[in-house]
């Protein structure tokens, strides 16, 4: 079995008007759709058992990006995720752990 992968999207998307508005939540909400919790404005994460499950959401977050939107998606396999900082105002906080198994399965409008 392959080593569990954790899902970084970081993006830029134009609000200016009520259609880019539109668009970047449309954009929000496919992330969601597919799971992805927000950690930060604009960045969001997702846990994946392994790296398969990131060939197959590609297609529709490079198709849905809108037009002069900028998005990075990065991959962080699980000890590179484990090995990162995370602070609250000066104070260090632990960073979001491995979900549980049961908790991979777990809507999250639930």
């Amino acid at each position: 079995m392959a080593d569990p992968v954790w899902l970084l999207v970081m993006y830029d998307l134009p609000v200016k008007t009520k259609p880019q508005r539109r668009d970047a939540t449309r954009y929000r909400h496919l992330l969601l759709d597919f799971g992805f919790i927000g950690i930060q404005y604009s960045v969001y994460c997702k846990y994946l058992v392994n790296a398969t499950g990131v060939r197959s959401m590609l297609p529709d977050l490079k198709r849905s990006i809108p037009p002069s939107g900028e998005v990075r998606i990065l991959r962080l396999t699980d000890e590179q995720w484990a090995s990162t900082y995370r602070f609250y105002g000066p104070t260090e906080v632990e960073i979001e752990g491995r979900p549980t198994q049961l908790g991979l399965f777990v809507d999250a409008d639930s």
